[in-house]
């Protein structure tokens, strides 16, 4: 069972990244929720989701204690770390996260510049894109292959195909900053 929290504030597509994480599981038929919790004010306000994926049954969606975290501004990290299980991930957008980061010895951080390189692609709010591109690798639970996949298929069905292009040059660019 592995178990992943996104947060950030709103409009910065931290639910979208859990979602793309979420599906890609479903598409290798393992069970799978995707838990959102946000602000009385979306965009803007604070944002996370809890996802968990696995082969067994998932008998609580609610956030316990999880493998990775994506953390993109300085609240998201600070009410998170700590949750964070040793021997866990933490990916931080490195232009936002700019708090103290402590000195846990017990976790792997990955510090992004995710903002920059989706705007280097001409694809200013593909930042949460880069990321999922950067916790699928530093992750290792699927190819990059299956994951732009699903990616790409669920961007299809919300009648989004046509980011399809950046959307997988975005994810692209994140798996390689790992």
């Amino acid at each position: 069972m592995k178990e992943l929290v996104f947060a950030g504030f709103g409009g910065q597509g931290v639910l979208t990244s859990g979602l793309v994480i979420a599906d890609i599981a479903a598409a290798k038929d393992l069970k799978v929720t995707w838990m959102p919790s946000y602000g009385s004010a979306m965009r803007g306000g604070t944002a996370n989701c809890t996802v968990k994926y696995g082969e067994g049954a998932i008998y609580n969606p609610s956030l316990e204690e999880p493998d990775v975290l994506l953390a993109m501004n300085n609240p998201s990290y600070s009410m998170f770390i700590n949750k964070v299980k040793p021997g866990g991930i933490v990916l931080i957008n490195s232009e936002l996260v700019t708090c103290d980061l402590g000195n846990r010895d017990d976790i792997t951080i990955y510090k992004i510049p995710c903002n920059s390189i989706a705007n280097e692609l001409g694809h200013g709010k593909g930042a949460n894109i880069v990321m999922t591109g950067a916790i699928i690798k530093a992750t290792g639970s699927f190819t990059k292959e299956e994951a732009i996949e699903a990616m790409n298929n669920m961007f299809a069905k919300k009648g989004k195909s046509k980011f399809a292009e950046i959307n997988t040059k975005a994810f692209e660019a994140g798996y390689e900053a790992i």
